[in-house]
């Protein structure tokens, strides 16, 4: 999902051309070189044609494996209580954490396209109600992993407080699929914002201000799912508007343009969960201080994408190396989805922190 030019049903099924058309094949590295999409024929390149899919199957064995391997290997040495299933937890974090940005994404980028003048009327088809289907179905994982653990039955596990949050956060993600599958589906924003109010209450249950770590994890989680599900969402509408390339980069720049703001919530909120949640004495030492670090790292480089994406675009005309840079930041972007998942499996570093 994170790696390549999107493999959307919508767009042309091959980025070949015949060999007699005049102008050349789009590659990977331009998109945007020739033709229109209705120019190109349904034949793809000679020896090309299992790249996207190859990618796409690398980068989601990665992503697998960091989330069922990660959370043991942050904690090794650290003392800390194993917790069970953390790798299978991981996965399902992740996949309900995806599903998130997908839908969110897609009610924010429709607001970018609409101004876009001149673009093409070819739309990408909608993956919310497939998104929030799967996003219901990870936190129903996480009930009965919830009850397997614990040693309750499903019904019981409902009267907890984290298992009546997780069937919450089911039921909303329910309603936004039945929202967007109607013919109004901005009514799903009322589900989501529910499902990220109670993942917000789901992951602060310590006794140290919970209220103030909620309300941060409320921001962050939004802008996250903005920023990384409407980046999806515009990179897809530029692949298919690969023939239009003044409105594919007025796009890309309405986007930048929001992104901006999206990275200051994030950083602020990012920060200041950290200094509440993170001893200092214990940043090297607890998992959830490694995993921190390793998602502050990728943020770096997600950031240095970014701004030379922004570079490239405000310098070039044509948007491809704009495009390149950008799919390249949807990459990582989906990496740091999964290292935040860790964060919210390992324990709460304070448990094992040298201050009173």
């Amino acid at each position: 999902m994170f790696s390549g030019p999107p493999a959307d049903p919508a767009a042309p099924p091959g980025p070949g051309l015949p060999a007699a058309a005049a102008v050349p094949a789009p590659t990977d590295d331009a998109p945007f070189a020739g033709g229109t999409p209705g120019q190109q024929s349904g034949r793809p390149a000679p020896g090309r044609s299992w790249t996207t899919p190859l990618l796409l199957c690398a980068a989601g064995t990665l992503a697998l494996l960091v989330a069922l391997l990660g959370p043991g290997l942050v904690a090794r040495g650290t003392g800390e209580l194993r917790i069970p299933g953390a790798g299978l937890t991981t996965v399902l974090r992740t996949v309900l954490f995806a599903a998130l940005a997908l839908h969110l994404g897609e009610l924010l980028a429709p607001q970018l396209i609409r101004p876009v003048r001149g673009r093409p009327r070819t739309a990408v088809r909608s993956w919310a109600v497939r998104a929030s289907l799967a996003g219901a179905a990870a936190a129903a994982g996480q009930i009965v992993r919830l009850a397997a653990v614990s040693d309750l039955g499903i019904t019981e596990t409902y009267g907890t407080r984290e298992g009546g949050l997780l069937l919450l956060i089911a039921n909303g993600l329910v309603l936004a699929a039945l929202c967007a599958a109607s013919r109004r589906p901005a009514l799903a924003l009322a589900p989501l914002a529910l499902v990220i109010g109670a993942e917000a209450l789901r992951a602060h249950p310590e006794a140290y201000s919970p209220e103030f770590g909620a309300a941060l994890t409320v921001v962050h989680l939004t802008a996250a799912s903005l920023w990384t599900g409407g980046l999806l969402y515009v990179l897809r509408t530029m692949w298919i508007w690969r023939g239009s390339p003044v409105a594919a980069r007025a796009l890309l720049g309405r986007y930048a343009r929001l992104a901006i703001w999206l990275y200051v919530a994030l950083a602020a909120t990012g920060t200041a969960s950290a200094l509440r949640r993170l001893p200092l004495d214990v940043v090297f030492t607890s998992a959830y201080g490694r995993t921190l670090l390793v998602k502050l790292a990728l943020m770096a480089v997600v950031s240095v994408l970014a701004v030379a994406a922004r570079r490239r675009m405000l310098r070039d005309a044509d948007p491809s190396a704009a495009h390149l840079l950008a799919r390249r930041e949807q990459v990582l972007l989906g990496l740091v989805v999964v290292v935040s998942a860790i964060l919210t499996v390992v324990p709460d570093p304070h448990w094992i922190s040298l201050r009173p």
